[in-house]
């Protein structure tokens, strides 16, 4: 279903999907950081939660029965409940830039969020009075581009999962329907992102190219290979979370979104074991911005809806294949294996 078409500036990366942006910031002596997504005009967006343990800022408005059509931003964050202050960052930047709904005179910009738990990273979380994140989203949001760095960056930062390192990863692709996708992911999932023990990753089926590092599966599985591995023991709520961003360029409705971010959620089960667990607050929301000028018929929709999960899968491996280490991390990287 993928065609190559002009791929001369094609970055492998959400922003593929024209009308989007991506800036991100970090302070490594924290591990923590955030990514924000900053729309050209406002996109029609939503969201679909299937983890037990989420954290958000304003995703009720993102269902369809509601007024608000329209985004101007979306951010991932580090932090738990403290990094929901990044939000509130972006939107400084964004008003400042004179974007916003428009309430009369006032404009208000509309950016909803959601956050991982990375407090127990190695990290040095002793930020005094305030937590740092309403500043590092300001500063993600001025850094705002095209290119999108993956790995221990962003909303990526500190991110831990089943024995290794995880990370912010992105990845695209162009349909044959001629519909661009795009998924950028912080993972951090309780579960692991690998075949038991092994560097292969269970995403590998979708790799393009060696985007991950080419392995394929093993052959033989390992044994033992779907046994349960978990970042911890006992399991404790709200420490785990894998969330995301999924995009299109088709002109769709708040409904339509709303089905390819319930059909990305199957991105999370075939690059994750386990995935949507009660301990995880996996989320993903989805863009449309129209920048295509069409909407999707219900072929069309059919294969948004089916490769949603397939990039979203992509999207996660990158994460953890591009983590680096870093000085007090606690587990290692997929690169030392």
């Amino acid at each position: 279903m993928v065609q190559d078409g002009d791929m001369s500036e094609w970055q492998n990366s959400i922003t593929d999907v024209q009308g989007l942006t991506i800036g991100q910031a970090e302070d490594h002596r924290l591990k923590s950081g955030v990514t924000a997504l900053l729309c050209d005009a406002p996109c029609v967006a939503a969201v679909h939660v299937m983890g037990g343990a989420p954290g958000t800022r304003d995703t009720e408005l993102l269902l369809p029965e509601n007024t608000v059509e329209r985004v101007d931003g979306l951010v991932l964050a580090g932090g738990s409940a403290f990094g929901l202050d990044a939000a509130s960052g972006v939107q400084a930047a964004l008003r400042e830039m004179g974007r916003g709904f428009a309430v009369g005179p006032a404009r208000v910009p509309i950016v909803p969020g959601a956050i991982l738990f990375d407090l127990l990273n190695g990290g040095d979380k002793d930020w005094g009075r305030y937590p740092p994140y309403r500043e590092l989203g300001y500063q993600a949001a001025q850094n705002a581009g095209r290119t999108v760095r993956t790995g221990s960056v962003g909303a990526g930062t500190g991110a831990l999962t089943a024995g290794l390192k995880g990370g912010l990863g992105t990845a695209s692709m162009k349909l044959d329907c001629g519909f661009t996708l795009g998924a950028i992911v912080a993972v951090n999932a309780l579960g692991s992102a690998t075949l038991a023990d092994s560097r292969h990753f269970w995403a590998a089926p979708f790799e393009q190219g060696a985007e991950f590092g080419g392995l394929g599966w093993p052959a033989p599985l390992p044994e033992r290979v779907s046994a349960l591995r978990l970042k911890g023991r006992p399991l404790q709520p709200g420490t785990n979370t894998t969330i995301a961003i999924l995009a299109t360029d088709a002109a769709l409705s708040k409904a339509e979104a709303k089905r390819l971010a319930v059909a990305a959620h199957d991105g999370f089960a075939r690059a994750l074991w386990p995935a949507h667990t009660p301990m995880d607050g996996d989320l993903i929301f989805s863009l449309a911005t129209g920048a295509a000028g069409r909407g999707a018929d219900l072929d069309a929709m059919m294969d948004l809806a089916a490769f949603a999960g397939t990039v979203m899968a992509r999207a996660i491996a990158r994460g953890v294949h591009d983590a680096t280490p870093a000085d007090g991390d606690v587990m290692p990287c997929w690169s030392s294996l």
